[in-house]
């Protein structure tokens, strides 16, 4: 019969793009008001630009127009008026062209302006744009010997803006339909690696953890496709350690419920004798004295990073504390044939933390190193300031002449079960739980804690607490 999968929900359906709501939409939209910012930009500074151009050149034509037929007359205005001016009159009028012939300071015909007519007679030539019958016009004059002169003018065209922009529309079209094509390639190229990202990560919430991303230019993108390669890696690391640390809490909860299930049946059929009932009932409860520490241990890491999980810190002198769990750690290393060492500095240690759970602890750091050291080898708890100032809190360090632990244990030994599972089977081990029930508790309480390697020939576990109340670091 298939099992339901439980906790997986399958990828969401992809939203439908929307104008504007999407990367590539929004990103063409801008390429495209740029483009069009641009071709405006574009057509206010080239078109008077164009304009200016075309009249200057107008104004050059008509200059040679004027030189021309000042050379052309120059010795003919004293004669009168004569066929030959009139034929050049009539083909300068052919061009649009109007001549003025100016005799000893006087016009031949009305509607130049007086000025010009009065610079002529004074013997100088003029260039400009003035008002000639009422109408805007180039203006080109040039004096002649005596008071002469011609004027050419034509009239100024009106025409021109349209000119230019009949010239300049293609051009500006080609500029704005490449903007727009640029601006939708530019968009789908990096719009794509987010989709692929997006993809990805709905793959990864659908449980498919051997899911990657290639990592790809530019450098967010490939950010971007590191940080979900990690994560994917990270779920997977993490979901193995889980999977492992199931298994283990679960060996560690089936041994004592063996052993509590065989001595009752044991019982219940009557097996065991009225001598033995009570090695019986002692091993029962042994058994389930351990079953309820290991449940306690499970209920305490399960609780550890909620917001209500109960702290009492008050000052505490840390050397009082170790001295009175002396008697009780003595005794048991005795036992055993462990040697039980306390090391403080003769005066307070003060630290502002929640004695019960800083000597819960102490009291597991010391239970897994007499869990594998053995007879005749080192336990030592030890006590000393952070500083000279009292706010800057105290150690506690549990070292022991055990067989310690590699480099690479010191990396996971926090991690639930990690190093339960590396060494189930070839030393004594607990149930994976107390370490990081122990790094649990210390960052809860402020503190920090590290693994490392005890000059006793074993581990080391120091223990750094705070001693101002206002250094305490808050964990979410």
């Amino acid at each position: 019969m298939a099992l339901p999968v439980i906790g997986v929900r399958p990828p969401a359906a992809p939203r439908r793009s929307r104008l504007g709501r999407t990367l590539t939409a929004r990103a063409v939209l801008v390429t495209c008001a740029v483009a069009l910012v641009s071709v405006l930009v574009t057509a206010i500074v080239a078109v008077p630009l164009a304009i200016r151009g075309a009249e200057r050149r107008d104004q050059q034509a008509l200059a040679a127009q004027a030189r021309l037929a000042a050379e052309v007359l120059r010795t003919r205005l004293d004669r009168g008026r004569t066929v030959d001016e009139e034929r050049l009159i009539q083909q300068l009028r052919d061009q649009g062209i109007d001549a003025y012939l100016i005799r000893r300071g006087t016009v031949d015909r009305s509607g130049l302006p007086a000025r010009v007519v009065q610079r002529i007679g004074q013997g100088r030539n003029v260039s400009a744009r003035r008002s000639v019958n009422g109408h805007r016009a180039l203006v080109e004059g040039r004096a002649l010997p005596g008071g002469n002169g011609v004027v050419l003018s034509r009239a100024s065209s009106n025409g021109l803006w349209a000119q230019v922009l009949l010239s300049l529309w293609l051009p500006l079209l080609a500029g704005l339909a490449a903007g727009v094509v640029a601006g939708l390639l530019l968009a789908r190229r990096l719009a794509r690696p987010i989709r692929v990202a997006a993809t990805a990560a709905a793959r990864l919430r659908a449980g498919d953890r051997a899911v990657r991303v290639p990592v790809e230019p530019p450098d967010e993108v490939a950010d971007l496709a590191e940080a979900l390669n990690g994560l994917a890696a990270a779920l997977t690391t993490s979901e193995g350690r889980q999977r492992e640390f199931l298994l283990s809490v679960s060996h560690e909860l089936r041994t004592p419920l063996t052993a509590i299930r065989g001595y009752a049946e044991a019982l219940a059929d009557g097996v065991i004798d009225t001598d033995g009932t009570a090695d019986a009932g002692r091993t029962m409860l042994a058994e389930a004295q351990h079953l309820d520490r290991l449940i306690g241990d499970l209920l305490a890491l399960a609780r550890l990073e909620a917001a209500d999980f109960p702290l009492e810190p008050v000052p505490v002198d840390l050397t009082r504390l170790a001295a009175d769990a002396e008697p009780t750690w003595s005794g048991r290393c005795a036992a055993v044939g462990v040697s039980f060492r306390l090391e403080t500095p003769g005066q307070p240690v003060s630290a502002y933390t929640d004695p019960g759970r800083i000597r819960q602890v102490v009291d597991g750091l010391l239970e897994n190193a007499l869990r594998v050291v053995p007879p005749g080898a080192p336990v030592v708890l030890a006590v000393r300031p952070v500083g000279a100032d009292p706010a800057d809190g105290g150690v506690l360090e549990v070292r022991d002449g055990g067989p310690g632990f590699t480099d690479d244990d010191l990396a996971v030994a926090f991690e639930r079960g990690a190093l339960h599972e590396r060494y189930r089977g070839v030393r004594k081990v607990g149930s994976g739980l107390g370490l990081a029930l122990a790094a649990g508790l210390v960052r809860r309480l402020g503190g920090e804690i590290v693994a490392g390697h005890a000059p006793e020939g074993g581990a080391a576990f120091t223990v750094r607490l705070p001693g101002d109340p206002y250094r305490i670091r808050t964990s979410a």
